[in-house]
C-alpha cells in the first residue's frame, strides 16, 4: 500500500492506546493498524491481544474472520474478480484462472513489483454487466481478458 509507514512495535503500542478507551475497541484498533502499516502484522496481533486480555488464537481469529484486514503487504493498486454465480454463468471462473496463470499469481497473491494484489470478492451486484471486477473500489462491468490485462499495466503505471 503506498504511503504505508514501516511497522515497528512503538507505534502499534500508541495506536493501540489511543483507542482502548472506545467500547469494543477491536475493530477501530485493527482499521487504525492497517491505515498506518497497510497491514496487521503479527507483532501487532500479539500487541492487541496483550492490550485487550485475550488471546492471540483470538485476536487472530478476529483479523482472518474480516476479509478486508490483511496479514501481509497488499500492492499499491487492489483487483477483486468477482466469484459469484451469476459472473461463473458468463465464464469468469475460466477467464479468472486464465489470468491468474497468465500473471503467474494466485488468488490473495500481489503481483513481484508491488503494484497488484487479485483477490476474490463473491457478488459485486452487478449481475447484469458479468462478469466484472472491483479495480481500487471502482466497479468494472463485462470484464473480458483484455480488460484485466491492462488493469495490471495500469497497476504498474501508477
Amino acid at each position: 500500500m503506498a504511503g504505508a509507514a514501516p511497522y515497528s512495535d512503538e507505534r502499534a503500542r500508541e495506536i493501540i492506546a489511543a483507542h482502548m478507551g472506545l467500547e469494543g475497541p477491536a475493530l477501530p484498533i485493527l482499521h487504525a493498524l492497517q491505515a498506518e502499516f497497510g497491514f496487521v502484522p503479527d507483532s501487532a496481533v500479539r500487541e492487541m491481544a496483550n492490550a485487550l486480555n485475550i488471546s492471540r488464537a483470538e485476536m487472530h481469529g478476529v483479523v482472518t474472520f474480516y476479509h478486508d484486514f490483511h496479514t501481509s503487504p497488499h500492492g499499491r493498486h487492489t483487483l477483486k474478480i468477482c466469484r459469484a454465480e451469476s459472473c461463473q454463468s458468463m465464464g469468469a471462473e475460466k477467464q479468472a484462472n486464465e489470468f491468474l496463470a497468465r500473471h503467474k499469481l494466485d488468488w490473495g497473491q500481489t503481483t513481484p513489483d508491488g503494484s497488484l494484489t487479485v483477490e476474490p470478492v463473491y457478488c459485486l451486484g452487478l449481475c447484469a454487466h458479468s462478469p466484472s471486477a472491483l479495480y481500487d473500489n471502482e466497479p468494472i462491468g463485462l470484464v473480458d481478458a483484455e480488460t484485466l490485462d491492462e488493469l495490471v499495466e495500469e497497476a504498474k503505471g501508477k
